[in-house]
């Protein structure tokens, strides 16, 4: 069963900012309680989907790693640099990990496309073509250029919390500065970087269907 987009959305970005942006207008709820209240809908929802699944991803242990991180410096009140740090670290990281995935013998994006290619058929028809050493240069192209896009959002990250959070964790003010970041979030960082997977991955599938003469419709897993 494929993932709802929108759904997706409304769980990890919608519901979290509204909580922290509206509830916290009513002095009447703990500004912490808010602010667990708010993670609560994309950490049991990222749960959900991971059990549902059986399958843990990469990205998907990525997301709810730093949910983890988020709710603990939060709830923890350890200050809003680390929040910072955290937004930045999180996709440095992935960054430096896809990088040094090109040093092994299947670079992390051939794990990712092998989710939903069919790639004994996709290494058997390169072998026969001899164009395996080809794709697997351009393989190790592409993750420079995914582990580039990573360092750029993790840069982006940090300015776009350092610039919104000025409060400390705990506070009403603190909350209502996350949801703003939040849904800031997705506009300027989430959606070009998604929008530069998406380019990257289209002219990987253009090289591996240029290089078998393998339709898509062949090598997509069903």
């Amino acid at each position: 069963m494929r993932e709802n987009p929108l759904l997706n959305l409304l769980i990890n970005i919608v519901i979290p900012v509204v909580i922290l942006t509206k509830f916290n207008n009513n002095n009447s709820f703990n500004p912490l309680g808010v602010f667990a209240l708010a993670l609560a809908f994309p950490l049991l929802y990222g749960l959900y989907d991971l059990a549902k699944k059986r399958k843990y991803n990469f990205f998907s242990l990525v997301g709810l790693i730093s949910i983890f991180l988020t709710g603990g410096i939060g709830l923890l009140q350890l200050g809003s640099k680390w929040v910072a740090f955290k937004e930045a670290g999180v996709p440095f990281i992935v960054g430096l990990i896809i990088l040094l995935s090109v040093k092994t013998k299947h670079p992390l994006i051939e794990k990712l496309i092998g989710q939903v290619v069919k790639m004994d058929l996709v290494y058997g028809t390169l072998k026969n073509k001899g164009n395996l050493i080809l794709f697997k240069k351009k393989v190790r192209h592409y993750t420079y250029f995914i582990a580039l896009s990573f360092f750029f959002s993790a840069l982006l990250n940090y300015a776009l919390a350092k610039f919104i959070l000025t409060s400390e964790p705990g506070t009403i003010t603190f909350n209502q500065e996350l949801g703003k970041m939040t849904a800031l979030s997705f506009p300027i960082i989430a959606l070009p970087s998604t929008l530069i997977l998406v380019i990257i991955f289209y002219f990987l599938f253009r090289d591996i269907k240029k290089l078998t003469s393998l339709e898509l419709e062949e090598i997509i897993l069903r």
